[in-house]
């Protein structure tokens, strides 16, 4: 059997995402486990963030992404030592189920610009007033919030230096938190399938 290969843009940051299957009466040890390999890569150059998220409490599945300035940082973090020794703390306790990077902003949505070859392919990425419901759907109570709270505490701040700390904080919250958040739980709707229980053609 040949060795899954990868092809990757270069000149772009990159987000390698991958999914983990524990039991989930270890759910106290993946979470110890998945921080501290974030920590870890928080170390490590060219490191833009990094996140996880289950699609419910009781999940088998584990979501986990961490995003690099571009492939060599990427690289550099696959091929580290600390990296391996962090992976093979987790045998017994995690099984790999998939891998994929991804490049460019609507990574969240679209099918991956790079992924391991052999493995099934991506769906199509959702239409595009699908995405951009789901942008909104999060985007509008997160900076609801942030007005009222952050943006009440800057009041007196002048308006450019007020813009750029409320941005500053929410894209991040944005990128790696609530996107992850939101399309993990409307993925059926994104991808145009039905929820269990639901009739086909229903709303």
């Amino acid at each position: 059997m040949t060795t899954p290969t990868t092809v990757l843009r270069d000149d772009l940051p990159v987000t390698v995402s991958f999914t983990r299957r524990a039991d989930p009466a270890h759910a106290r040890e993946m979470t110890a486990w998945i921080r501290a390999g974030l920590s870890m890569a928080e170390t490590f150059p060219g490191f833009l963030g990094g996140g996880w998220v289950r699609s419910r409490r009781d999940a088998d599945e584990w979501h986990m992404l961490a995003r690099f300035a571009d492939h060599t940082a990427l690289s550099g973090w696959e091929a580290s030592a600390e990296r391996q020794w962090w992976l093979r703390s987790a045998q017994g306790l995690a099984e790999v189920t998939r891998t994929e990077r991804r490049t460019g902003i609507e990574s969240w949505f679209d099918s991956p610009v790079a992924e391991e070859v052999g493995a099934a392919p991506a769906p199509a990425a959702p239409a595009r007033w699908k995405q951009s419901i789901t942008i909104w759907l999060v985007f509008f109570p997160l900076n609801l919030l942030a007005t009222v709270t952050l943006g009440a505490a800057l009041a007196d701040v002048h308006v450019i230096l007020r813009v750029l700390v409320m941005t500053a904080v929410l894209t991040p919250i944005m990128v790696f938190v609530m996107l992850p958040w939101i399309t993990a739980r409307l993925q059926w709707w994104l991808q145009g399938r039905t929820r269990r229980g639901q009739v086909p053609g229903s709303a």
